[in-house]
């Protein structure tokens, strides 16, 4: 049976991971300074995120912001929602689950190589999200809409890291199609932009 190890937690492969509680409170800090301070950083180091603030980075991307309605953080285009969240590091891929707070894993393979395309600070970083629109259903045209919606979650992104003190980069090099089989998604599956986040050097 797989084991994963996701950034100190053990699990069957097969399980979800139940993350904890984001903690909101440490994003307070004001609009207008995260807006002065949002930098784009690729010096980071190997040093790990804990997945207490990971779990606060993914509720600030794309989490359940209003639980009676089902609403997010980011805005979306009819509220289609399309922009899911894969968790990378070096011990696999987990996709971010926003209505449970739990991450599913997907892969025990380390596909921070493929998100990298030749960048070695990408490859290094020991936390990464890929931000891939997805197309669950008839309504949604995930090709005209999906490059907004990721903006929109990608800011999200910055700023809390921002606010955390931790350094992020958005980019849209990477090996997509060998992204595409790592995470078996389906065709119409497009993957626009990852984050790699890390503590500044």
């Amino acid at each position: 049976m797989l084991v994963l190890m996701m950034m100190g937690t053990t699990v069957k492969a097969q399980d979800a991971i139940q993350l904890p509680q984001p903690e909101v409170q440490k994003l307070n800090m004001s609009l207008g300074d995260a807006l002065k301070q949002r930098r784009s950083y690729r010096d980071m180091t190997e040093q790990e995120v804990d997945l207490q603030t990971v779990s606060t980075i993914l509720w600030a991307a794309c989490g359940i912001s209003d639980p009676a309605s089902g609403k997010i953080t980011a805005p979306s285009a009819v509220n289609m929602q399309d922009i899911k969240v894969f968790v990378c590091s070096q011990y696999g891929v987990c996709r971010y689950m926003p209505k449970d707070n739990t991450l599913v894993p997907v892969t025990t393979t380390d596909i921070r190589p493929s998100l990298a395309a030749g960048q070695d600070f990408a490859k290094k970083a020991p936390v990464a999200l890929i931000l891939v629109s997805t197309k669950d259903n008839e309504r949604m045209d995930n090709n005209r809409y999906g490059g907004v919606d990721a903006g929109y979650v990608s800011q999200n992104i910055y700023l809390a890291c921002t606010a955390l003190g931790l350094h992020t980069v958005a980019r849209a090099m990477m090996d997509k199609d060998a992204i595409k089989r790592e995470l078996n998604l389906a065709d119409t599956s497009i993957i626009l932009l990852n984050h790699p986040i890390g503590f500044g050097k």
